[in-house]
């Protein structure tokens, strides 16, 4: 029997290429209208070391609707909170014209005060980092989009910056590595490993279901335990880990556990030397300092980022543009050089066979004409050389009252007699498991030892004493867990005070003309001799229209 059922007729041709064709241009229109959003405000993908930046949306005031987005963690500092927010997509970033701090008292929902963000951080942790103004007293802070509505804190945890686990990695020997502030530990010391343990759980209020720990070892701010391997082989989300003395309770934390080291050691390092350095608010110094030392031979710069509120971003975008190969690490965490330091050491470990650790006011110099290749090289085929120690020489303002145009190493050349202490280099393959360091030097594995190079082979050039403008920012707040903050009545005699200063940052009428005991222009005329555009007349790192300054002229001087 023949099929009487009407059957559905087939479109034709000409119809399937009509709507293929509308098809094109919708998603035509909708590319376009995206690469415009994204241009429109200025967007530039921002550098997350050692990760890759999945491509991103850049949320501003104006974009609409608003996301929707949650506050996860409040940390407080001394003079700004930091707000960790998250949205419920990985691919939004905030600038910090689409957000405000607002402060509200306890149990209200009335905003009291709206105050513009300091800054606003890309990705750290899996969150945004929004710097707020310290909050008046009794009040609570938090954020809000341009559309009003407030993310509330009351169950937002909120911690202090002086006792939190704050950052944490998985070593490549399964090892978890904890870093905590409020631990009071001595400097420089191991302590008994037996009165800590780590924990691990997505939430520490429910201890019944802990998994615990002993510790391996502790020193000054790290501490070091065996991984569980429910940790190890886990696949259910993140969790949170942290460190308790025995018979304490658990320290608050913000950490999570996650494997960031690489198991497998390369047959050869990358690199040959690299550099690390902790930072604020020293953008504009930056391009002389990583274009100095690229040309004596530094291949890698890692840069921890200390709350810094300037340029920042935008100069290590233009450097690594140039292809310098350069990362910015967010680094929130005060009075904490020691670890960061050390966590720089290990994210290193692999790709680099020398690692210094200099400010990015300190310049490597070589005053026998000898390549930073040939010091290294000849104690790479050392055995049991795993740390070179380098003289550092402090420069004061050289009679000048305003910055340098060609840069520090041109402008400042005079300085004080004797050293005053030294910075190292070291394989961080040869490092003590503990991580115990000095800032100034590493406590090394057994086997491993140090020298000391000689004046003629290697100095640093310890641009310290700069003009006041630049120096009176050294009052703000040191960075090493061990030194006392200059605005404090506490080791007024250490060498990491300006001499006679106290405690207030008050320019001193003679201050151009201080710390000036030798006359020594031995890096600045290298730097002239060899580092001078010959067409231009202008060194590397005078780009700036209406900077450039012809330096023949200083050549000709010299």
């Amino acid at each position: 029997m023949k099929d009487r059922r009407k059957r559905t007729p087939l479109p034709s041709l000409s119809t399937f290429l009509c709507f293929a064709l509308l098809l094109l241009l919708i998603s035509g229109f909708t590319f376009s209208n995206l690469t415009l959003f994204l241009s429109a405000d200025g967007f530039r993908p921002k550098l997350v070391p050692l990760l890759k930046t999945p491509a991103v949306d850049v949320i501003s005031a104006h974009s609409s609707p608003p996301p929707a987005l949650s506050v996860r963690e409040i940390v407080i500092f001394p003079d700004q909170v930091l707000v960790f927010i998250k949205s419920p997509q990985s691919t939004l970033l905030f600038t910090k014209d689409a957000i405000n701090c607002i402060y509200f008292k306890r149990n209200s929902s009335h905003t009291h005060l709206k105050l513009s963000p300091i800054s606003i951080d890309d990705v750290y942790l899996g969150h945004q980092i929004v710097r707020c103004p310290i909050q008046p007293r009794g009040f609570i802070v938090s954020v809000a989009l341009e559309s009003d509505s407030y993310l509330p804190a009351g169950a937002t945890p909120i911690y202090h910056w002086d006792r939190l686990v704050y950052e944490a990695l998985i070593d490549r020997d399964n090892t978890t590595i904890i870093f905590a502030k409020g631990l009071r530990l001595r400097p420089g010391q191991v302590s008994n490993a037996s009165r800590f343990e780590c924990v691990y759980r997505s939430d520490f209020s429910r201890g019944k279901f802990l998994l615990r720990s002993k510790a391996l070892s502790v020193a000054q701010e790290i501490v070091r335990c065996k991984t569980p391997s429910s940790i190890l082989n886990s696949t259910r989300g993140i969790n949170k880990v942290s460190v308790r003395v025995i018979g304490r309770p658990i320290f608050p934390s913000i950490a999570v556990s996650k494997t960031q080291i690489k198991p497998d050691l390369p047959s050869q390092k990358q690199h040959k030397m690299c550099v690390c350095t902790m930072l604020r608010n020293q953008a504009r110094f930056l391009p002389e300092w990583v274009m100095y030392h690229s040309r004596i031979g530094i291949q890698r710069w890692f840069i921890y980022d200390n709350n810094s509120d300037d340029d920042i971003n935008d100069v290590v975008g233009s450097l690594v543009e140039s292809n310098f190969n350069l990362t910015r690490h967010i680094w929130p965490w005060i009075k904490t050089q020691e670890a960061g330091f050390a966590h720089c050491a290990l994210r290193a470990r692999d790709s680099c066979e020398w690692v210094g650790f200099i400010d990015v006011d300190e310049f490597f110099h070589l005053p026998s004409g000898l390549t930073l290749d040939n010091v290294l090289s000849k104690y790479s085929r050392s055995n049991d050389v795993a740390e070179l120690r380098t003289l550092c020489y402090s420069f004061g303002p050289s009679g000048l009252k305003q910055v340098p145009p060609q840069g520090v190493t041109i402008g400042y050349t005079c300085r004080m007699h004797y050293p005053e202490r030294h910075k190292s280099i070291i394989r961080p393959e040869a490092l003590n498991s503990t991580l115990i360091n000095m800032v100034h030097h590493f406590h090394l594995r057994n086997g491993f030892g140090y020298v000391n190079l000689g004046r003629k082979v290697m100095v640093i050039n310890h641009y310290k004493y700069q003009v006041w403008e630049v120096f009176k920012e050294k009052f703000h707040r040191r960075v090493a867990t061990y030194v006392s903050d200059w605005q404090q009545e506490k080791n007024v005699g250490s060498k990491d005070r300006a001499p006679g200063l106290g405690t207030r940052a008050v320019e001193p009428l003679d201050w151009s003309n201080r710390f000036c005991e030798v006359k020594d222009r031995g890096l600045r005329n290298r730097i002239l001799r060899t580092f001078v555009d010959p067409k231009t007349g202008l060194l590397p790192w005078q780009i700036e229209k209406g900077k450039e300054h012809d330096v023949s002229t200083l050549v000709r001087a010299r």
